[in-house]
C-alpha cells in the first residue's frame, strides 16, 4: 500500500516524525478496522496510550499494524502507571513501555509519553528510580526518539515542562472555547521549542453537541448557557459550533498538533471536511465579544 502525504505535514527535527495539524486520539478504539482506517488516513499520526481500554487500544492498532507494510501512520503511545497499585517509577516506566510494544508489535515508537502521572509526587517521579529517570534512559538508550509529558492539571504540567527534562507536551481541556487556562503553560513549552499537543478541543462533547459535560464533569447552568450563545453567534457566521471547536485549536501558533478522538470512520470523514472548512476572521472576534466561558476546570 502507497499512502499519500500527509496533511500540511509538520517534520520533527532530527526525527522521522512527520506530524499533521491533527493527531488522531484512540482512547475509546477496540476495532482494528476502524485502526487500519486510521493509520491509513489522512494524520501524520494516531495517539494511544498503554492504559487506554485496559490496552485495547494498543491491541487493536496491533492487529491493524500487522496487515500493514511499512507505509502506515506513525503511532504514540504513553507510559501508565501500574493498574491496581497506582506504581509509578523507573521500573514501571520501562515494563509499560514494553507491554505498549509487545500490544503494538513494534520494536520502538518515535515520541512516548509519560502520562497522568497523578499517583506519585514531583519529588518521587524526578528523584533516583524515579518515572522521569525511566523516561531519560529510554530515549538515552536509543529506545525512542523524543519523551513528552502528558497530563492534564496545570499546576503539574508546568512542573515537568519547566524541568527541561521532556521534548514534548500534551494537554486536554485547558486550550478551547470554553477554558483556556493552559496558555501560561503552553507559553512555556513553546520557549523551551517543545512539540505542543492540544487534545479534548470539544471538551470530552460538550463543544461537539455530545451531552452536557465538559472535562468529565457535568457542566454548570451558566456554562450550558454560554454554549449556547456561542452556538447562536456560530450559526449567524454559518459556522456549526463543533468547528469553530476545532478551529480554535488549529489556528493557535503555539499548537503542533490537535489531538481528536474518533470513533468510526464516518467520523474521520466527517474530521477532514471539519479541517478543511473556512472560518471567517470576524467568527473570533464575535465570540470574544461573549466574554469568558464560566469554565468548570478549576486546575
Amino acid at each position: 500500500m502507497t499512502l499519500n502525504d500527509p496533511v500540511q505535514p509538520r517534520a520533527v527535527p532530527g526525527t522521522d516524525l512527520v506530524l499533521s495539524p491533527i493527531t488522531l486520539g484512540t482512547t475509546p478504539l477496540n476495532d482494528p478496522e476502524l485502526a487500519e482506517a486510521m493509520l491509513t488516513g489522512p494524520y501524520g499520526a494516531i495517539d494511544t496510550s498503554n492504559a487506554y481500554g485496559a490496552g485495547q487500544s494498543e491491541t487493536a492498532l496491533g492487529v491493524a499494524l500487522g496487515r500493514l507494510d511499512s507505509d502506515r501512520r506513525a503511532v504514540i503511545t504513553k507510559t501508565d502507571a501500574e493498574p491496581g497499585t497506582g506504581r509509578f517509577d523507573r521500573d514501571r516506566v520501562l515494563r509499560s513501555y514494553e507491554e505498549s510494544l509487545t500490544r503494538l508489535g513494534l520494536d520502538r515508537v518515535q515520541l512516548l509519553h509519560l502520562h497522568d502521572p497523578y499517583s506519585i509526587s514531583i519529588e518521587e517521579a524526578f528523584g533516583p528510580g524515579g518515572a522521569v529517570q525511566g523516561m531519560r534512559e529510554l530515549k538515552e538508550q536509543g529506545a525512542v526518539d523524543l519523551i513528552g509529558i502528558a497530563a492534564g492539571r496545570n499546576s503539574l504540567m508546568i512542573e515537568y515542562v519547566s524541568s527541561g527534562a521532556f521534548d514534548a507536551v500534551l494537554t486536554h481541556n485547558r486550550h478551547t472555547l470554553i477554558d483556556r487556562s493552559a496558555a501560561p503553560l503552553l507559553e512555556e513549552a513553546a520557549r523551551r521549542n517543545m512539540i505542543i499537543f492540544n487534545a479534548a478541543p470539544f471538551g470530552g462533547g460538550l463543544l461537539a453537541g455530545r451531552g452536557t459535560r465538559y472535562a468529565y464533569q457535568e457542566s454548570s447552568a451558566e456554562l450550558l448557557d454560554w454554549v449556547r450563545r456561542a452556538e447562536a453567534v456560530c450559526t449567524e457566521h454559518g459556522v456549526p459550533l463543533t468547528t469553530a471547536a476545532l478551529h480554535f485549536s488549529l489556528r493557535s501558533p503555539l499548537i503542533h498538533s490537535t489531538v481528536v478522538g474518533v470513533g468510526s470512520a464516518e467520523r474521520l470523514e466527517q474530521l477532514e471536511r471539519m479541517r478543511a472548512t473556512e472560518v471567517p476572521e470576524a467568527l473570533w472576534t464575535a465570540l470574544d465579544e461573549l466574554g469568558p466561558a464560566p469554565s468548570t476546570v478549576t486546575d
